[in-house]
């Protein structure tokens, strides 16, 4: 069998879903959206995102950054959220918490896809 690779000066890493690269951290944003619904894939999605941190280009890096970030200032901004809710201001805080997260993972998607880094991945914002 020869080698796909063998007229290719330059082969390309291959990338997939589970080694660190630009799927992998679109699976760690998709994952954080479907928790919205499922629950549990959040947790997935930051193990992935702690297994393959450092193993990847810098770029790739600052979305597993992000995405860890986002996972632990979401809990953070939920159990806040859950405080207040004896005093009835909890609610709209938890549906802000719930639109940050959604549009920091949209972000990330956004800027995987074009194989762009995250240029503040530790900010507490946007």
């Amino acid at each position: 069998m020869t080698d796909p690779n063998a007229h290719n000066p330059n082969p390309v890493p291959n990338e997939g879903w589970f080694s660190p690269g630009r799927q992998n951290a679109q699976l760690v944003y998709g994952l954080y959206l479907l928790s919205f619904v499922v629950g549990i894939t959040s947790i997935i999605g930051v193990i992935m995102a702690y297994l393959n941190r450092g193993k990847g280009p810098a770029w790739v890096d600052s979305h597993y950054t992000y995405a860890i970030r986002t996972f632990w200032i979401g809990i953070l901004y939920a159990v806040i959220s859950g405080i207040l809710m004896v005093v009835l201001i909890g609610g709209l805080l938890l549906i802000a918490t719930i639109v940050w997260i959604v549009v920091r993972c949209l972000i990330g998607l956004q800027k995987a896809g074009a194989n762009q880094p995250i240029e503040r991945p530790e900010s507490w914002w946007i």
